[in-house]
């Protein structure tokens, strides 16, 4: 008999490989190196706090100059990237970006952490994900990890991408929440659906992880160890990350 896969029976298979993985490093990345502030700033070039993006081209402060954000329009200003707007199935509203702290709003930013383009790191210890653009520009995302207990790290793919995709409550969660019985066949997608406006699925080795990489109503939750495991982007982030990576897409989660 086949058992139930569960979040956490997957964690405790995964342990062999965890072992391995848990030698994964940034390649000497740490907040501090990579928040380092303007070295040899051109004169006239917006200064604030170290490690935050504060010019109007998307670069991070640093002694490299990215080239114009004008290359990529879907990285612009806070304020146009997180206006309200509709995706042809639902309104989502603007975020209140203002109110977040400015290291998890998207931008693009110096390849530090070498993630190779096309490719995906997580690293759940600052709350930010990164795509590769070259080797040496990545786009980053600030992000809501696992709370203690539920945290999961390792690589996998990118096996199904869903646009506003149902949400189903794993069996351990409603053990812990009866409440969520009722959407035990499925919660629809939209605006209030905890997956967000698109969901990423996880695969190692050809398995689903139950883990995923979606959206959410929630931004006040960005930066911040507080969900069940998976990793929770901005909806407009998430659409926008989606929209870059295709199935397939290598993971890593660290």
């Amino acid at each position: 008999m086949t058992s139930r896969l569960t979040r956490r029976t997957f964690l405790a298979g995964a342990m062999a490989s965890a072992t391995s993985l848990a030698g994964c490093s940034l390649s000497g990345f740490t907040e501090q190196n990579f928040a380092k502030g303007p070295t040899g700033v051109p004169a006239g070039m917006p200064s604030g706090p170290a490690g935050v993006d504060m010019t109007t081209t998307g670069s991070i402060g640093t002694n490299r100059l990215a080239p114009s954000i004008g290359l990529d329009p879907n990285l612009t200003s806070s304020a146009e990237m997180y206006a309200a707007f509709n995706d042809g199935t639902y309104q989502l509203p603007a975020i209140p970006y203002k109110e977040m702290d400015q290291r998890f709003r998207r931008q693009r930013v110096p390849n530090d952490v070498r993630v190779a383009p096309g490719t995906i790191l997580v690293d759940t210890r600052n709350h930010h994900a990164y795509f590769g653009l070259s080797q040496d520009e990545a786009v980053r995302y600030g992000v809501g990890v696992g709370k203690a207990g539920f945290e999961w790290s390792g690589d996998a793919v990118i096996a199904l991408k869903k646009e506003w995709p149902v949400w189903t409550p794993p069996a351990e969660m409603i053990e812990r929440r009866p409440d969520l019985v009722k959407y035990s066949g499925g919660m629809p997608g939209g605006p209030d659906n905890p997956l967000g406006a698109r969901s990423l699925y996880l695969y190692a080795n050809g398995r689903d992880t139950l883990y995923r990489l979606h959206g959410t109503p929630e931004w006040d939750s960005i930066g911040k160890s507080m969900s069940s495991g998976c990793i929770r982007f901005l909806n407009h982030d998430i659409i926008d990350l989606y929209n870059r990576a295709p199935k397939g897409t290598p993971v890593r989660v660290v």
